[in-house]
């Protein structure tokens, strides 16, 4: 068997992983922003076990209590306008907002990404394709909550899907790039040579060939989806009272930032470290994974 049948049998493109990960794990601004966001991730799914109180239980006794403030022993970072505890408000408001930036990237990102391989690998459907995705992009993502609340209502589900579908086209567009790059390679020539069928070559070769541009991309619309998300809940389209949600909790502080500014700027504060620590590992992925950095 052939040396080139043998790469093809690997995936195609020489494997540089171990390289790039290294690399990566050298980057102390990455390696922070990935331990803050394994911290972030892990505090939200373990929120109903380690939230010090009920988020949804009310005590006008104890309401716009300051941080540390005297009068509310035990409560760390105080309470909001009802006296819910804001540790465990941010703990499930925290749940709520990574729910919404991780389904919103995983379907429709995942949906984009094969658009875009699509559109690359069939040249009769790139046209298409391509103009569905541009008619999306024309529309302001706010446009899209608007429009959607005003067809579902408002609540998450209709704020998912407003989040799912302003994934799609910025994800496709960076796949498609990516795929036709790989398209022009040489081993999918010789794959077509060896008379492998399209499946095969579009998922084993092409896409695996693609992956890590598409994680950077998504890595990066993480931070966009939870930023996007946290507006739209800030203009009520997303979460209702009382769940807890990092942008509807800032709009509900809003009325009370000369007399307790905590209650609005603690999920301010969350969602941007949220962001940025999305922004810089995704910056040094495409440092670590972009072949043509590491050269």
């Amino acid at each position: 068997m052939s040396d080139l049948t043998l790469d093809l049998q690997e995936g195609g493109a020489p494997r540089t992983n171990k390289p790039a990960w290294h690399r990566l794990l050298k980057d102390p601004a990455a390696m922070a922003a990935a331990i803050f966001l394994l911290l972030v991730v892990g505090a939200a799914l373990l929120a109903p076990w380690v939230a010090p109180s009920d988020p949804y239980a009310s005590n006008l006794r104890l309401r716009l209590c300051p941080i540390g403030g005297p009068r509310c022993p035990g409560l760390l970072l105080g309470t909001d306008q009802t006296g819910r505890d804001m540790v465990s408000r941010l703990l499930f408001g925290l749940r709520a907002t990574l729910m919404l930036g991780f389904t919103a990237v995983a379907i429709g990102g995942g949906f984009g990404a094969t658009l875009g391989l699509l559109a690359a690998f069939y040249r009769r459907l790139d046209t298409p394709i391509m103009r569905f995705v541009d008619v999306l992009l024309s529309f302001p993502p706010i446009l899209f909550g608007l429009a959607i609340a005003a067809v579902i209502g408002t609540g998450l589900n209709g704020l998912v899907v407003a989040l799912c579908i302003t994934a799609i086209p910025s994800i496709a567009r960076i796949s498609r790039g990516a795929a036709q790059q790989v398209m022009h390679q040489e081993y999918m020539e010789a794959g077509r040579s060896l008379g492998l069928g399209d499946m095969r070559l579009l998922w084993r070769y092409l896409a695996a060939n693609t992956w890590p541009v598409i994680l950077i991309y998504m890595t990066l619309q993480l931070g966009q989806a939870i930023l996007l998300g946290a507006a739209l809940s800030f203009l009520g389209l997303g979460a209702q009272p009382p769940t807890a949600e990092l942008g509807s909790m800032a709009a509900d502080g809003r009325k009370f930032l000369t007399i307790a500014p905590h209650v609005s700027t603690l999920p301010c504060g969350l969602i941007f470290l949220l962001v940025l620590a999305f922004n810089v590992l995704g910056d040094a992925l495409r440092d670590a994974l972009d072949p043509q950095l590491r050269q």
